[in-house]
């Protein structure tokens, strides 16, 4: 069967003409060369024309472009291989390197720089790439598109040749690499290249901008609803503070309308006069009636002895009017207070919330130097021990009822504005 290609018999390349075999020599300095029965591949790709001479290089086209569509023209292309060139006179042998000297001119032959497109070199150079490595990429893949000559360059950066200009054989120039379309097939297609690359864009563009918009949807949602929950807070805590309010001044009506009647019973005992109003006097005499001991003349006041929370309010309400200047050290004692008390409720076992220093300097900064404060722990069960260095309260007189009125009414003072104004 007749010769079809020429092969390497180095790194087994095949090689369509001796041109080619010429220009591989020349750039690789192998000069053993056998005939070959095995045609040159000619698989082109359907996506962009280009032809893959290896299975190699269709490989590696493929990991590039991710084109996996390939037409095998490989019979279309396959002629025997003529061994004669116009430098040689010699027989056609199959081994090129055993024939006579003159036989082995072509591998001589001039080689000069491939013809590539103009236009992509310029637009590569001006993207910062070199002349050299922007040539071999338009080269070697014969591509009509910066995106594959790009690819190229970033998959072979590393290659120790990158930046040496390509040669190929003056008569062939570069004939090997060159794409099987006509210029008016290429143009076409390179046109709808562009369109399907435009349509692609645009398809990107359009889900790119509705995902944005169902974003921009649910932010203003999430916005509008903590924006709800916000403004639901606030009217919450408005109608709590107005509870404490009214609560507040309720107390102290009631305190005034007390202090009144004790005011009124105190002037009534100072007169002489009887606890309440005399009834109108029946028209018929009254009997004379023995003079009452010294004893049981004195008068009955009707008044209650004060609760233990109405102490409580009466001791934290002296302690702010005494000390109105300082409102803000004030809120800072009555939140000590409130720390004191509440320890002793959550772990009433623990001797250490049940005993105070009062000559420790943070308790005097804070509380023991305020008329009122110690009162107040007092009021709650805490006792002075015998050297009057601290405040104790034994466990088993612990009050968790008397504990919570106290912080109960520490809490409203701190959180009512107008706690000790009325």
């Amino acid at each position: 069967m007749a010769g079809l290609s020429l092969q390497c018999a180095a790194c087994k390349a095949q090689f369509r003409s001796v041109e080619e075999a010429q220009g591989h020599a020349e750039l690789t300095k192998h000069a053993d060369f056998q005939e070959s029965t095995e045609p040159v591949l000619n698989l082109v790709c359907v996506t962009c024309g280009k032809p893959c001479r290896t299975q190699t290089e269709k490989d590696l086209h493929t990991k590039r472009t991710l084109h996996t569509e390939f037409s095998d023209k490989t019979a279309e292309a396959a002629k025997p291989i003529v061994l004669e060139s116009p430098n040689v006179g010699a027989s056609t042998s199959g081994n090129v390197s055993e024939a006579n000297p003159a036989r082995n001119e072509w591998i001589v032959a001039e080689m000069v720089q491939p013809e590539v497109n103009k236009e992509l070199l310029a637009e590569l150079e001006s993207m910062g790439f070199a002349t050299p490595r922007a040539t071999r990429a338009l080269h070697f893949t014969g591509a009509s598109d910066i995106e594959t000559a790009v690819s190229w360059i970033v998959d072979h950066e590393d290659d120790p040749d990158i930046d040496e200009m390509p040669l190929v054989a003056a008569e062939t120039g570069n004939t090997a690499m060159q794409p099987l379309l006509t210029p008016e097939e290429a143009k076409i297609k390179a046109h709808e290249l562009r369109e399907r690359a435009r349509k692609k864009k645009q398809e990107e563009e359009s889900r790119m901008e509705r995902e944005r918009e169902k974003e921009r949807i649910r932010i203003g949602k999430e916005l509008q609803e903590a924006r709800r929950k916000e403004e639901q807070q606030e009217r919450e805590r408005l109608m709590i503070f107005r509870k404490a309010e009214k609560d507040e001044e309720r107390r102290a009506r009631e305190k005034i309308r007390q202090k009144l009647e004790e005011d009124k019973a105190e002037r009534r005992r100072k007169l002489g006069l009887p606890p309440e109003d005399p009834k109108p006097a029946d028209s018929s005499p009254a009997p004379a009636l023995a003079p009452a001991p010294e004893e049981e003349k004195k008068p009955f006041l009707p008044i209650r002895p004060a609760s233990k929370a109405e102490q409580m309010r009466e001791c934290l309400r002296s302690l702010k009017q005494a000390h109105k200047e300082e409102d803000a050290n004030v809120k800072r004692a009555f939140q000590t207070l409130l720390t004191y008390i509440g320890n002793v409720v959550r772990a009433p076992d623990e001797e250490k919330f049940r005993k105070i220093r009062l000559t420790n300097p943070s308790f005097q900064e804070r509380v023991g130097r305020f008329k009122g404060g110690e009162h107040l722990l007092e009021l709650c069960g805490f006792e002075k021990d015998a050297g009057g260095e601290f405040l104790i309260i034994p466990r088993e007189k612990v009050d968790n009822i008397l504990l919570q009125t106290a912080s109960k009414e520490l809490n409203s003072a701190i959180v009512n504005p107008f706690f000790g104004i009325l």
